[in-house]
Protein backbone atom coordinates (compact mmCIF):
# COMPACT_ATOMS: atom_id res chain seq x y z
CA UNK A 1 0.00 0.00 0.00
CA UNK A 2 1.48 3.31 -1.08
CA UNK A 3 0.03 6.84 -1.56
CA UNK A 4 2.03 9.72 -2.20
CA UNK A 5 0.92 13.18 -3.35
CA UNK A 6 3.02 16.72 -4.10
CA UNK A 7 0.37 19.96 -3.67
CA UNK A 8 0.90 23.24 -4.68
CA UNK A 9 -0.31 25.78 -2.19
CA UNK A 10 -3.11 26.79 -3.68
CA UNK A 11 -4.37 23.36 -3.17
CA UNK A 12 -3.45 23.53 0.51
CA UNK A 13 -5.75 26.72 0.86
CA UNK A 14 -8.82 25.04 -1.46
CA UNK A 15 -8.74 21.99 1.06
CA UNK A 16 -8.16 23.83 3.96
CA UNK A 17 -11.52 25.83 3.35
CA UNK A 18 -13.29 22.65 2.59
CA UNK A 19 -11.95 20.78 5.59
CA UNK A 20 -12.82 23.46 7.93
CA UNK A 21 -16.51 23.38 7.77
CA UNK A 22 -17.03 19.67 7.70
CA UNK A 23 -14.53 19.49 10.33
CA UNK A 24 -16.91 21.17 12.71
CA UNK A 25 -19.92 18.43 12.16
CA UNK A 26 -17.78 16.07 13.98
CA UNK A 27 -18.71 17.92 17.44
CA UNK A 28 -14.94 17.43 18.73
CA UNK A 29 -11.89 19.51 19.24
CA UNK A 30 -9.43 17.06 17.99
CA UNK A 31 -6.76 19.43 18.07
CA UNK A 32 -3.85 17.72 18.75
CA UNK A 33 -2.38 14.61 19.97
CA UNK A 34 -1.90 16.42 23.85
CA UNK A 35 -5.64 17.30 23.20
CA UNK A 36 -6.96 13.84 22.28
CA UNK A 37 -5.24 12.58 25.96
CA UNK A 38 -1.70 11.39 24.19
CA UNK A 39 0.50 12.05 26.85
CA UNK A 40 3.17 12.83 23.88
CA UNK A 41 2.66 10.12 21.63
CA UNK A 42 5.30 8.13 20.20
CA UNK A 43 6.22 10.80 17.35
CA UNK A 44 6.86 13.44 20.69
CA UNK A 45 8.85 10.55 22.72
CA UNK A 46 5.79 9.63 24.69
CA UNK A 47 3.99 6.07 25.22
CA UNK A 48 2.59 4.33 22.16
CA UNK A 49 0.25 2.77 23.72
CA UNK A 50 -2.61 6.07 23.76
CA UNK A 51 -1.38 6.99 20.62
CA UNK A 52 -4.52 4.92 18.59
CA UNK A 53 -6.43 7.14 20.41
CA UNK A 54 -5.22 9.88 18.56
CA UNK A 55 -7.78 9.46 15.64
CA UNK A 56 -10.69 8.76 18.17
CA UNK A 57 -14.10 8.19 16.17
CA UNK A 58 -13.87 11.27 13.84
CA UNK A 59 -16.42 9.93 12.03
CA UNK A 60 -14.13 11.14 8.86
CA UNK A 61 -13.21 8.29 6.23
CA UNK A 62 -11.57 9.10 2.99
CA UNK A 63 -10.93 7.26 0.26
CA UNK A 64 -8.27 7.24 -2.52
CA UNK A 65 -7.91 6.01 -5.50
CA UNK A 66 -6.11 7.17 -8.62
CA UNK A 67 -8.87 9.77 -9.91
CA UNK A 68 -10.43 10.60 -7.41
CA UNK A 69 -10.38 11.73 -3.03
CA UNK A 70 -13.36 10.94 -1.10
CA UNK A 71 -14.58 12.02 2.20
CA UNK A 72 -17.62 11.15 4.09
CA UNK A 73 -18.77 12.77 7.56
CA UNK A 74 -21.18 11.86 9.67
CA UNK A 75 -22.18 15.14 11.93
CA UNK A 76 -22.15 13.68 16.14
CA UNK A 77 -20.41 10.76 16.06
CA UNK A 78 -18.44 11.88 19.01
CA UNK A 79 -14.50 12.54 17.86
CA UNK A 80 -12.46 13.60 20.46
CA UNK A 81 -13.77 15.67 23.44
CA UNK A 82 -17.21 15.69 21.27
CA UNK A 83 -20.65 15.49 22.73
CA UNK A 84 -23.97 13.77 21.54
CA UNK A 85 -26.55 16.23 20.82
CA UNK A 86 -24.14 18.89 18.91
CA UNK A 87 -24.73 21.37 15.94
CA UNK A 88 -24.18 18.30 13.30
CA UNK A 89 -25.68 15.51 15.10
CA UNK A 90 -27.29 13.57 12.23
CA UNK A 91 -25.75 15.46 9.48
CA UNK A 92 -24.09 13.84 6.98
CA UNK A 93 -21.68 15.51 4.53
CA UNK A 94 -19.62 13.55 1.27
CA UNK A 95 -16.95 15.54 -0.32
CA UNK A 96 -15.40 14.09 -3.90
CA UNK A 97 -12.25 15.98 -5.69
CA UNK A 98 -10.50 15.11 -8.55
CA UNK A 99 -7.15 13.95 -8.48
CA UNK A 100 -5.27 14.49 -11.82
CA UNK A 101 -5.99 18.55 -12.78
CA UNK A 102 -7.72 18.90 -9.12
CA UNK A 103 -5.60 19.03 -5.82
CA UNK A 104 -2.83 17.21 -6.65
CA UNK A 105 0.34 18.03 -9.20
CA UNK A 106 1.31 14.97 -9.33
CA UNK A 107 0.54 11.68 -6.89
CA UNK A 108 0.62 7.68 -6.59
CA UNK A 109 -1.94 5.09 -5.07
CA UNK A 110 -1.30 1.69 -4.88
CA UNK A 111 -3.06 -0.82 -3.08
CA UNK A 112 -3.63 -4.43 -3.12
CA UNK A 113 -7.48 -3.57 -3.61
CA UNK A 114 -7.65 -2.07 -7.15
CA UNK A 115 -5.68 0.81 -6.26
CA UNK A 116 -8.34 1.80 -3.33
CA UNK A 117 -7.15 3.07 -0.13
CA UNK A 118 -9.41 3.56 2.73
CA UNK A 119 -8.92 5.00 5.88
CA UNK A 120 -10.59 6.95 9.30
CA UNK A 121 -9.51 10.19 10.25
CA UNK A 122 -9.95 12.97 12.75
CA UNK A 123 -10.23 15.36 10.10
CA UNK A 124 -10.28 18.30 12.85
CA UNK A 125 -6.25 17.22 13.14
CA UNK A 126 -6.12 17.68 8.93
CA UNK A 127 -7.47 21.12 9.45
CA UNK A 128 -4.43 22.25 11.97
CA UNK A 129 -2.06 20.29 10.17
CA UNK A 130 -3.46 22.17 6.76
CA UNK A 131 -3.51 25.34 8.58
CA UNK A 132 0.03 25.16 10.10
CA UNK A 133 1.56 24.72 6.51
CA UNK A 134 -0.64 27.91 5.48
CA UNK A 135 0.97 29.66 8.33
CA UNK A 136 4.20 28.51 7.91
CA UNK A 137 4.04 29.70 4.45
CA UNK A 138 2.82 33.15 5.46
CA UNK A 139 5.68 33.63 7.95
CA UNK A 140 8.51 34.29 5.32
CA UNK A 141 9.07 37.47 3.81
CA UNK A 142 7.92 38.67 7.25
CA UNK A 143 10.35 41.97 7.64
CA UNK A 144 7.29 43.92 5.23
CA UNK A 145 4.51 42.92 7.21
CA UNK A 146 3.63 40.12 5.19
CA UNK A 147 3.80 38.35 8.14
CA UNK A 148 0.87 39.84 9.47
CA UNK A 149 -1.11 39.39 6.78
CA UNK A 150 -0.59 35.32 7.00
CA UNK A 151 -1.70 35.59 10.45
CA UNK A 152 -4.46 37.78 10.18
CA UNK A 153 -5.85 35.71 7.44
CA UNK A 154 -5.77 32.50 9.07
CA UNK A 155 -7.20 33.51 13.04
CA UNK A 156 -9.87 35.75 11.14
CA UNK A 157 -10.64 32.87 8.51
CA UNK A 158 -14.40 33.74 8.64
CA UNK A 159 -14.18 36.81 6.89
CA UNK A 160 -14.08 36.06 3.15
CA UNK A 161 -11.39 39.13 2.59
CA UNK A 162 -8.86 37.10 4.74
CA UNK A 163 -9.23 34.15 2.12
CA UNK A 164 -8.02 35.91 -0.83
CA UNK A 165 -5.15 37.70 1.17
CA UNK A 166 -4.14 34.24 2.15
CA UNK A 167 -4.54 32.78 -1.77
CA UNK A 168 -1.50 35.60 -2.97
CA UNK A 169 0.95 34.35 -0.45
CA UNK A 170 2.64 31.64 -2.76
CA UNK A 171 4.08 34.63 -4.73
CA UNK A 172 6.08 34.77 -2.03
CA UNK A 173 8.29 31.87 -1.91
CA UNK A 174 8.40 28.64 -3.46
CA UNK A 175 6.66 25.40 -1.59
CA UNK A 176 6.54 22.42 -1.85
CA UNK A 177 3.84 20.07 -0.22
CA UNK A 178 3.65 16.34 0.34
CA UNK A 179 0.80 14.51 1.63
CA UNK A 180 1.85 10.73 1.80
CA UNK A 181 0.65 7.49 4.10
CA UNK A 182 3.69 6.20 6.77
CA UNK A 183 4.55 4.71 9.48
CA UNK A 184 5.47 6.72 12.68
CA UNK A 185 6.07 4.97 15.85
CA UNK A 186 4.65 1.77 14.30
CA UNK A 187 1.28 3.60 13.74
CA UNK A 188 0.13 4.17 10.40
CA UNK A 189 -0.16 8.09 9.29
CA UNK A 190 -1.72 10.73 7.04
CA UNK A 191 1.42 12.63 6.82
CA UNK A 192 1.89 16.40 5.86
CA UNK A 193 5.54 17.55 4.58
CA UNK A 194 6.22 20.92 3.74
CA UNK A 195 9.07 22.73 3.06
CA UNK A 196 10.39 25.88 0.98
CA UNK A 197 12.57 26.43 -1.95
CA UNK A 198 15.40 28.05 0.24
CA UNK A 199 15.19 24.81 3.29
CA UNK A 200 14.89 28.08 6.11
CA UNK A 201 12.02 26.25 7.41
CA UNK A 202 10.74 22.25 7.12
CA UNK A 203 6.97 21.78 8.29
CA UNK A 204 5.88 18.10 9.53
CA UNK A 205 2.73 16.69 10.57
CA UNK A 206 1.42 12.95 11.26
CA UNK A 207 -2.33 12.77 11.83
CA UNK A 208 -3.09 8.96 13.08
CA UNK A 209 -5.53 6.94 10.88
CA UNK A 210 -6.95 3.37 10.98
CA UNK A 211 -6.81 1.81 7.49
CA UNK A 212 -9.85 -0.10 6.77
CA UNK A 213 -10.65 -2.46 3.69
CA UNK A 214 -11.68 -0.97 0.58
CA UNK A 215 -14.95 -3.02 1.00
CA UNK A 216 -16.23 -1.23 3.95
CA UNK A 217 -16.52 2.24 1.87
CA UNK A 218 -20.04 1.30 0.87
CA UNK A 219 -21.14 1.81 4.75
CA UNK A 220 -20.17 5.13 4.12
CA UNK A 221 -21.83 6.29 1.05
CA UNK A 222 -23.98 9.39 0.72
CA UNK A 223 -27.79 8.05 1.99
CA UNK A 224 -30.30 7.45 -0.74
CA UNK A 225 -32.93 9.61 -1.40
CA UNK A 226 -36.32 10.21 -3.54
CA UNK A 227 -35.99 12.72 -6.29
CA UNK A 228 -36.17 16.50 -5.14
CA UNK A 229 -39.27 18.07 -4.89
CA UNK A 230 -38.01 21.31 -4.98
CA UNK A 231 -34.83 22.49 -6.68
CA UNK A 232 -33.18 25.92 -6.73
CA UNK A 233 -29.42 27.48 -7.20
CA UNK A 234 -29.01 29.78 -4.04
CA UNK A 235 -27.61 33.57 -4.72
CA UNK A 236 -23.88 34.12 -4.38
CA UNK A 237 -24.54 37.66 -3.96
CA UNK A 238 -27.40 36.98 -1.38
CA UNK A 239 -25.60 34.23 1.41
CA UNK A 240 -28.06 32.58 3.90
CA UNK A 241 -25.94 32.11 6.13
CA UNK A 242 -26.00 35.54 8.32
CA UNK A 243 -29.40 35.28 7.94
CA UNK A 244 -30.02 31.76 9.72
CA UNK A 245 -27.62 32.76 12.04
CA UNK A 246 -29.79 35.56 13.53
CA UNK A 247 -33.01 33.30 13.32
CA UNK A 248 -31.36 30.42 14.92
CA UNK A 249 -30.69 32.66 18.25
CA UNK A 250 -34.91 33.04 18.19
CA UNK A 251 -36.30 29.72 17.03
CA UNK A 252 -35.00 25.93 17.57
CA UNK A 253 -36.76 25.42 13.90
CA UNK A 254 -37.01 27.17 10.90
CA UNK A 255 -39.39 26.08 7.77
CA UNK A 256 -38.16 26.57 4.39
CA UNK A 257 -40.37 27.12 1.48
CA UNK A 258 -39.49 26.22 -1.97
CA UNK A 259 -41.01 27.17 -5.02
CA UNK A 260 -39.40 25.58 -8.56
CA UNK A 261 -40.92 29.49 -9.56
CA UNK A 262 -37.81 30.63 -7.93
CA UNK A 263 -39.11 31.46 -3.93
CA UNK A 264 -37.69 30.49 -1.01
CA UNK A 265 -39.04 31.35 2.36
CA UNK A 266 -37.62 31.16 5.74
CA UNK A 267 -40.15 31.37 8.56
CA UNK A 268 -40.12 30.95 11.96
CA UNK A 269 -42.82 30.79 14.35
CA UNK A 270 -42.72 32.11 17.86
CA UNK A 271 -45.21 33.13 20.88
CA UNK A 272 -46.63 35.62 19.35
CA UNK A 273 -44.33 36.92 16.50
CA UNK A 274 -43.74 35.32 12.80
CA UNK A 275 -40.65 35.85 10.82
CA UNK A 276 -40.32 35.34 7.28
CA UNK A 277 -37.31 36.47 5.15
CA UNK A 278 -38.44 36.04 0.82
CA UNK A 279 -35.75 35.42 -1.49
CA UNK A 280 -36.96 35.98 -5.11
CA UNK A 281 -35.49 35.65 -8.92
CA UNK A 282 -33.59 32.00 -7.53
CA UNK A 283 -32.94 29.75 -10.62
CA UNK A 284 -34.89 26.65 -10.62
CA UNK A 285 -32.83 23.47 -11.57
CA UNK A 286 -34.64 20.75 -12.91
CA UNK A 287 -31.94 17.97 -13.03
CA UNK A 288 -32.64 14.88 -11.42
CA UNK A 289 -35.76 16.48 -10.23
CA UNK A 290 -39.56 15.28 -9.77
CA UNK A 291 -40.26 18.31 -11.89
CA UNK A 292 -39.46 18.49 -15.74
CA UNK A 293 -38.83 21.83 -17.25
CA UNK A 294 -41.62 21.16 -19.45
CA UNK A 295 -44.03 20.79 -16.41
CA UNK A 296 -42.92 23.25 -14.47
CA UNK A 297 -43.73 26.29 -17.77
CA UNK A 298 -47.03 24.51 -18.02
CA UNK A 299 -49.53 27.22 -17.93
CA UNK A 300 -51.77 24.89 -16.60
CA UNK A 301 -49.49 23.41 -14.01
CA UNK A 302 -49.23 25.72 -10.72
CA UNK A 303 -44.93 25.68 -10.10
CA UNK A 304 -43.95 22.53 -7.68
CA UNK A 305 -43.85 23.93 -4.15
CA UNK A 306 -42.07 21.94 -0.78
CA UNK A 307 -42.34 22.81 2.53
CA UNK A 308 -39.78 21.33 5.17
CA UNK A 309 -38.98 21.82 8.84
CA UNK A 310 -35.17 21.76 9.84
CA UNK A 311 -33.38 22.51 13.09
CA UNK A 312 -31.85 25.92 12.76
CA UNK A 313 -28.22 25.15 14.11
CA UNK A 314 -28.17 22.03 11.70
CA UNK A 315 -28.65 24.37 8.57
CA UNK A 316 -26.37 26.76 10.40
CA UNK A 317 -23.78 24.23 10.26
CA UNK A 318 -23.97 23.49 6.87
CA UNK A 319 -24.06 26.82 5.58
CA UNK A 320 -20.43 27.35 7.34
CA UNK A 321 -18.79 27.34 3.82
CA UNK A 322 -20.20 30.80 2.90
CA UNK A 323 -17.95 32.18 5.56
CA UNK A 324 -14.79 30.75 3.90
CA UNK A 325 -14.65 29.84 0.52
CA UNK A 326 -17.29 31.66 -1.42
CA UNK A 327 -15.07 32.49 -3.72
CA UNK A 328 -14.03 29.21 -4.63
CA UNK A 329 -17.68 27.98 -5.06
CA UNK A 330 -19.22 28.29 -8.67
CA UNK A 331 -22.72 27.32 -7.41
CA UNK A 332 -24.62 26.06 -4.68
CA UNK A 333 -27.85 24.18 -5.16
CA UNK A 334 -30.44 23.45 -2.35
CA UNK A 335 -32.18 20.41 -3.02
CA UNK A 336 -35.81 19.89 -0.55
CA UNK A 337 -37.32 16.22 -0.07
CA UNK A 338 -40.44 16.43 1.58
CA UNK A 339 -40.47 15.08 5.26
CA UNK A 340 -37.28 12.99 4.39
CA UNK A 341 -34.26 15.30 3.70
CA UNK A 342 -32.69 18.61 3.06
CA UNK A 343 -29.35 18.77 0.68
CA UNK A 344 -26.96 20.92 -0.19
CA UNK A 345 -24.91 20.57 -3.12
CA UNK A 346 -21.67 22.77 -3.39
CA UNK A 347 -19.70 22.64 -6.91
CA UNK A 348 -16.41 24.06 -6.47
CA UNK A 349 -14.74 26.16 -8.64
CA UNK A 350 -13.89 25.52 -11.35
CA UNK A 351 -16.84 22.76 -11.71
CA UNK A 352 -14.37 19.81 -12.83
CA UNK A 353 -12.13 20.19 -9.58
CA UNK A 354 -15.10 18.60 -7.27
CA UNK A 355 -18.17 18.82 -4.64
CA UNK A 356 -18.81 18.55 -1.39
CA UNK A 357 -22.65 18.15 -0.46
CA UNK A 358 -24.50 18.11 2.95
CA UNK A 359 -27.85 15.92 3.90
CA UNK A 360 -29.31 17.32 6.75
CA UNK A 361 -32.81 15.32 8.21
CA UNK A 362 -35.99 16.91 8.18
CA UNK A 363 -38.81 16.63 10.78
CA UNK A 364 -41.77 15.37 9.97
CA UNK A 365 -44.85 17.58 8.95
CA UNK A 366 -48.49 16.38 8.43
CA UNK A 367 -50.70 17.65 5.66
CA UNK A 368 -52.24 20.19 7.71
CA UNK A 369 -48.77 21.89 8.64
CA UNK A 370 -47.60 21.98 5.34
CA UNK A 371 -50.80 24.00 4.45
Amino acid sequence: MRFKAKLAMEHVQLLHNMVGPISRLTSGGGGSLADSGVSGGPLLGGSSSHYPSAFGSGGTVMHLDPEHVRISTRGGSGSNGGTSGSDGDGIACFAELATCNGIFLEHRIESASDNIIVFEIDLAQLRLALQSVLFSNGSFGSKGGRRSVAQSALHNSGDARDSSALAALPALVTYVVVMKLAKRGGFPCLCLDASCSGGSIDVHHAIPVRIMRAAEMQYHLPPRIDLPDVQLELPAERPLRPVVERLRTISPQIFLEGSMAGELTLRIDGDGASIRIFYSKLIPRFEDCKTSAEENNNGDNEPARCTIKVDSKKLHACLQWQATMARSVSSAVLCMVENEMLVLHIMLNPGDVGFFTYYVPVHFLSPDQID
